[in-house]
């Protein structure tokens, strides 16, 4: 059986609709009626809709706005969610190189900290049928651009059988006093992600997990990367990360497996990690 179409009545007219049942009599509890109650009298004007009973809204009216309304709201929000809901493939451009990859390139309509200029534009590749997941208000830095005093989650992509990656930005400030440092002047790799290494582990972070920290050049700048071997950690057993320093941000791009996933896609995901560029 097709489920049941939620009300289109869009929300802006339920609302006028009950401002308007204000300011008839006996809306409120002055008659001695509360608010959604039935007059005892079942007199009334021919003309008033089944809403309202002799000036006052009745339970049927009542449950039925608010129905309409609850219908309304989650129609608008499963439409938001699904929107999600996609493989990349379908939206993000193939790797001229290897059509086994699309490229994600970030720009200032993703994140908060790109609008803000907070973040420089970064970007991987990823496999065709990972999907992008959603980042809590509270982690992606929204209420705190473009002064944020700690770290923040940029994106988000996961795949259920092959593992997950994430941007993770953090303001300079809490690792240098020194104005657009590069990574150098914070710190060796070690350094680093003994500061950073709960973000990658999504909880602690012990040095005896840092199984190798090896140093990139490209371009301009330096990248530390990292293999972590975290049987306690809550992103996965197996976690890869690097990270680099530009302008006022340090940005650290993780991927994250479990053992199964780990066992079936260890080369992609370390392609992925070797992509990353911001």
């Amino acid at each position: 059986m097709a489920a049941a179409t939620p009300s289109a009545t869009p929300f802006s007219a339920i609302i006028a609709k009950l401002k308007s049942l204000q300011s008839r009599p006996c809306f409120y509890v002055k008659c001695g009626l509360a608010f959604g109650g039935e007059q005892s009298r079942t007199t009334g004007s021919s003309d008033e809709d089944d809403t309202v009973r002799n000036g006052l809204m009745t339970r049927r009216g009542f449950v039925g706005l608010v129905s309409s309304a609850s219908s309304y709201v989650v129609f608008k929000e499963g439409r938001a969610a699904s929107a999600r809901e996609v493989e990349v493939g379908s939206f993000l451009p193939p790797l001229p190189s290897d059509p086994s990859f699309v490229q994600f390139t970030a720009s200032p309509k993703d994140t908060p900290a790109l609008r803000a200029g907070n973040v420089q534009p970064y970007k991987f590749i990823i496999p065709p049928t990972w999907k992008q997941a959603r980042v809590a208000n509270i982690l992606s830095g929204n209420y705190c651009q473009p002064k944020c005093a700690e770290p923040w989650v940029e994106v988000k992509f996961e795949n259920e059988k092959q593992g997950k990656v994430q941007v993770v930005a953090s303001p300079l400030i809490r690792l240098t006093n020194k104005p657009n440092a590069t990574i150098e002047e914070i710190g060796d790799p070690e350094k680093l992600i003994a500061s950073l290494g709960p973000f990658v582990t999504g909880n602690t972070y012990d040095p005896d997990e840092l199984m190798e920290a090896t140093t990139e050049k490209r371009g301009d700048l330096t990248y530390y990367k990292y293999v972590l071997e975290t049987p306690f950690a809550l992103t996965g057993s197996h976690n890869l990360a690097k990270a680099t320093a530009k302008g006022n941000t340090v940005v650290l791009f993780v991927v994250s497996a479990n053992d199964k996933q780990w066992q079936a896609s260890e080369k992609i995901l370390k392609a992925m990690l070797d992509s990353f560029e911001v």
